[in-house]
């Protein structure tokens, strides 16, 4: 697990579940009803989307940790920079891949955007006021892509869940930054708990707009992350 930890680290995995539940309210609001064969299909597309992200959102920042956060992964020498980059790269065409297999093509082209959107926010995040916004739009993509590659379309519901998770990345994203800013982190854990509740957001929304039940599966994804939390921080 030793050899794991790194990986995982890099990755930001403990995150993973906040995107299952985009991936399943997107689902929901889009077709009605819940499909475990597509659902679990473009849950794990999506995920690979984001743990190459994360993983590329680390190469890119690597002069940057190496002198503010050496323990990183990759400055720390604990994941090669080669094997980050050859990660990426596979983690990229595997979830292009299994968006390939969607009922809808569709889905394969907002992936496209959808990385392109990663890249740029990788590329260009460090001192650009405008970033929040780039990685918020990031989480609205997830629906979309959702929602085209099951039906070809977006109906008004699920532009409606990904605006409100684009308002709460936003504010964590934000919040981020006016803790960067202090000379004392907080005593409480607060983006990691922001975090967690990206999930909590898509059980209201599901509790809401779909039945009431399925705030149980917010209610998991946001514990499952926040547990997560305690052994690969997410921030």
């Amino acid at each position: 697990m030793n050899t794991l930890k790194p990986w995982l680290d890099l990755c930001r995995v403990s995150n993973l579940p906040t995107v299952w539940t985009n991936v399943l309210a997107a689902g929901l609001l889009a077709t009605g009803q819940f499909q475990p064969g597509p659902y679990l299909l473009l849950a794990l597309a999506l995920s690979c989307f984001y743990l190459a992200g994360m993983s590329f959102n680390d190469l890119c920042d690597l002069e940057h940790d190496r002198r503010h956060r050496p323990g990183r992964p990759l400055p720390s020498g604990r994941v090669s920079v080669g094997g980050a980059r050859a990660l990426t790269l596979a983690l990229f065409a595997a979830g292009l891949g299994l968006l390939a297999l969607a009922p809808d093509p569709l889905g394969l082209a907002a992936g496209l955007l959808l990385i392109l959107a990663i890249v740029a926010y990788d590329l260009r995040h460090k001192g650009n006021p405008l970033s929040v916004l780039i990685m918020a739009a990031c989480r609205l993509l997830v629906f979309v892509v959702v929602a085209l590659a099951l039906t070809g379309g977006v109906p008004p519901l699920v532009w409606l869940a990904g605006a409100l998770q684009f308002a709460w990345v936003v504010l964590v994203s934000l919040t981020a930054r006016h803790e960067n800013r202090r000379s004392t982190p907080w005593p409480f854990p607060v983006i990691p708990a922001m975090l967690a509740a990206i999930s909590l957001v898509d059980g209201l929304v599901m509790a809401g707009l779909v039945a009431l039940p399925w705030l149980a599966a917010g209610v998991a994804g946001a514990a499952l992350t926040w547990a997560g939390q305690r052994y690969v921080r997410g921030d």
